[in-house]
């Protein structure tokens, strides 16, 4: 029975039916899913694949091609049928198995038994189509995995986003463009290793499940450990352990994992993501800024092959010098804020309840500017921007500015309205960050889910003496995302968390 005679009912549940059949009277023949398939090699035992071949044999004019007689044996997933073309797709590309119309009764029958989805191999000649086309003309063809059900229909693919989120894995055997966002994904990683380990940074790995949640402002998850009998917490940072490795005498320290934060889910959030995290002993936050220019500026030319780079339609030129801005700065460059009202406490105040933010008394100026930047300034930043000199009730980890101790040597960086880094000269200071620490447990105390909690072993570590040391997190999602024009977070995470359709863990239909 032929793919081409379809099942007499379009619906996914007759064609599951249909295909069931197939399997049913395949497994009663002796057929079982082999697991015995291998493709065939060049000469220093290279897999045969569709990118390799074309590479190789694509410049190839056709008689050239056929005299060589070159047998293959190649698999991958049946996409479509052309007549007796019949269309793979495999890891590295395409390529079409071609049935001629002589063939071998016995091949006919195995490969009109496939259906749209199969993944099968096939053994022949390669050769080339008048359209310059590689394809496969079989000799002989074999059934690998029985596919029951139907993928989506071919002209309009997968165009359900939701579908495409909860069934990654349907959205990368139908869109090129997502097997390529994860392809650059994984070339962003590794080229951020590559960067690091060349300037001597070594890589680590801290604990994923911390005692008391620090490192950054966020509510934790929570969890138990039943023969300790106590609480853990998921990390949302692993600033604090990374900093213990300073102290222990590793200068520079870098770590790309998971951070889990329990918030939110929206373009920008999700509750798990990947953050890198290094830290730098005898450099300052100048240094971190200086270096992070010069990684995105590598990471653009590496992987895109260009520094101009253009998100949702906007053209970002990382070949240019990143604008530094301090806080006030910013705040007189996007709004129509004056200088003598980005000074008036009163005034910010007043401007933010505007906005809708509830103001706590206990605010300072520095504290009041920050907000305000947030509420009206970070949305607008399209090109590349460090933030500078927060304010250092807003950041208890971070060494205070030697001229005005109301500030730190902080930035961050935004692109395109979102935080892509964050950064600073490490608090260094033992008394100093005790204090800070007392400060945000004040705070936990009365409410706030995601003022940290007083770590006295890390206060212990930094008695012992931590040399002047700058530290950054960049957001590899968001990163990601900006190097693929992908408008939302989920775009770029493999499997994103959503909100479960059917009881978790049951069978879906």
């Amino acid at each position: 029975m032929s793919d081409q005679g379809k099942a007499p009912d379009s619906s996914e549940e007759a064609q599951r039916a249909w295909r069931q059949g197939k399997l049913t009277a395949l497994r009663a023949e002796g057929w079982d899913f082999p697991n015995d398939f291998k493709r065939s090699t060049d000469e220093v035992g290279e897999d045969h694949t569709a990118a390799a071949l074309q590479a190789r044999y694509g410049a190839l004019e056709k008689g050239e091609l056929e005299a060589l007689g070159l047998q293959v044996t190649l698999a991958g997933r049946l996409m479509n049928r052309r007549g007796p073309f019949l269309v793979l797709q495999e890891g590295t590309g395409s390529i079409q198995f071609y049935l001629a119309k002589g063939a071998d009764p016995a091949l006919r029958a195995v490969v009109e038994q496939w259906d749209v989805g199969d993944i099968v191999a096939g053994t022949g000649t390669l050769e080339k189509s008048g359209k310059g086309d590689l394809y496969v003309n079989l000799a002989s063809a074999r059934l690998l995995t029985k596919s029951l059900r139907p993928l989506p229909d071919q002209y309009y693919g997968l165009a359900d986003t939701e579908l495409r989120y909860r069934r990654r894995y349907l959205d990368l055997i139908m869109n090129a463009d997502s097997r390529e966002t994860f392809r650059v994904r994984s070339q962003v990683v590794s080229a951020v290793r590559r960067f690091l380990e060349d300037r001597r940074f070594m890589e680590v790995e801290t604990p994923m499940m911390h005692v008391i949640p620090g490192g950054a402002a966020a509510k934790p998850f929570v969890t138990h450990h039943n023969a300790l009998d106590m609480p853990l917490f998921l990390r949302i940072a692993p600033e604090l352990y990374l900093k213990r490795l300073t102290v222990g005498g590793f200068e520079r320290v870098f770590e790309i994992n998971r951070n889990f934060r329990n918030e939110g889910l929206s373009t920008k959030h999700n509750p798990e993501f990947t953050m890198l995290e290094f830290y730098w002993a005898y450099a300052d936050f100048h240094d971190l800024m200086d270096l992070t220019e010069t990684l995105l500026r590598g990471l653009c030319e590496q992987v895109l092959g260009t520094t101009t780079v253009t998100y949702q339609g906007v053209s970002l030129d990382f070949a240019k010098p990143f604008a530094r801005l301090t806080v006030p700065e910013a705040l007189r460059a996007y709004t129509d804020i004056t200088d003598v009202q980005v000074a008036d406490p009163a005034y910010l105040a007043a401007r933010l309840r505007e906005q809708g933010v509830k103001v706590s008394e206990s605010w300072g100026l520095g504290r009041l500017q920050f907000e305000l930047f947030e509420a009206e300034v970070e949305d607008k930043i399209t090109d590349p921007v460090f933030l500078t000199q927060h304010p250092t009730e807003v950041s208890p980890l971070a060494r205070r500015n030697a001229v005005n101790p109301e500030l730190t040597d902080r930035f961050e960086l935004f692109i395109m309205g979102r935080e892509i880094a964050n950064g600073f000269s490490e608090l260094n200071d033992p008394e100093d960050q005790a204090e800070r620490f007392r400060a945000q447990v004040a705070l936990l105390d009365e409410g706030d889910e995601e003022a940290m909690h007083y770590d006295a072993d890390y206060i212990t570590a930094l008695e012992y003496g931590m040399p002047p040391t700058a530290g950054e997190g960049i957001g590899i999602d968001r990163l990601v995302m900006l190097l693929t024009d992908s408008p939302s977070i989920r775009d770029v995470l493999l499997f994103p968390h959503m909100r479960p359709k059917a009881p978790i863990g049951g069978e879906v239909s």
